[in-house]
């Protein structure tokens, strides 16, 4: 059956995506006593949270993982013109951006970065359809959503189905707050998790279901500019310190998730052990 992922907390200074990702969470759990509708969307859908992929790195106020890798640097994955620095580098640990040295490292990702894709590819790996939503902040004063691919500015393949949900969206919630458009519009990037996540499923087979990975880039520049203050606090460029504004952000962003949660359950159900795109003899694909 379809699928809908939601992730946070890859960046260890990004806390707000844990936060919006526990607090969907407690919205779902708070339905369930008295909310038959939702019993009827998860009899259609599943959905998967992961709240934090970076432990370490939360724990220590840092951006990368506790190797100094920044994780969303980390896959396999060459941009064509990378944008200089942001883009990642090898450089040096001390720097921003750090890719990771792939000799130094198990089959050549970090452990976070190779633990999160196997399990997404284990919850997708039989969904006809399925929406990956990223949680980040620290980049503009808009909140944003983005779709592939941040490696390039080529339209990736499933192009025709973002551009459907964005319709979609501008029609059932005209009034929303975001601006919906590629990463690569603003930069782009070596080893993103996502291009390498939604490339590998294609290459394995061509027949898998759609994958649509988005990321929601939460405008934090906009709580820095209401709040200079918060410029002083490692935290503070990337999220609302104000109680106010952090309370408003735990809810802004409801409406949008149950969106995707309603936009998948349209999809016609399927018989869970013959999905259309695999045949009932054929076995998991497996991510290095």
């Amino acid at each position: 059956m379809p699928v809908l992922g939601i992730t946070g907390g890859i960046h260890g200074l990004e806390r707000i995506g844990t936060w919006v990702a526990l607090s969907f969470l407690q919205y779902l759990d708070s339905r369930i006593p008295w909310d038959p509708s939702l019993e009827f969307q998860l009899d259609r859908m599943r959905v998967f949270i992961v709240p934090l992929v970076n432990p370490v790195g939360m724990e220590r106020f840092t951006r990368c993982n506790g190797n100094g890798v920044d994780l969303m640097r980390n896959a396999p994955v060459e941009a064509d013109h990378a944008s200089p620095l942001v883009g990642g580098q090898r450089f040096s640990r001390a720097l921003p951006w750090y890719r990771g040295n792939p000799e130094q490292t198990f089959e050549g990702m970090e452990p976070e970065a190779r633990a999160l894709l196997r399990f997404c590819e284990h919850q997708l790996e039989r969904a006809p359809r399925s929406i990956l939503l990223d949680l980040h902040s620290g980049f503009g004063l808009q909140d944003q959503l983005w779709y592939p691919y941040a490696k390039s500015k080529e339209p990736f393949p499933d192009l025709k189905e973002v551009l459907e949900l964005k319709a979609l969206l501008d029609r059932v919630l005209p009034h929303h707050i975001y601006r919906f458009e590629p990463q690569s519009k603003h930069y782009t990037t070596h080893g993103d998790l996502w291009d390498y996540l939604y490339d590998s499923r294609r290459r394995a087979s061509p027949e898998a279901g759609t994958l649509i990975p988005i990321t929601l880039e939460m405008g934090s520049w906009n709580w820095v500019k209401k709040n200079p203050v918060q410029l002083l606090s490692y935290l503070g460029p990337y999220n609302p310190i104000k109680p106010h504004r952090l309370k408003r952000t735990l809810r802004r962003h409801l409406p949008l998730l149950d969106f995707l949660m309603r936009v998948l359950t349209r999809h016609p159900p399927h018989h869970p052990h013959h999905p259309p795109h695999m045949a009932p003899d054929s076995q998991p694909r497996q991510l290095p």
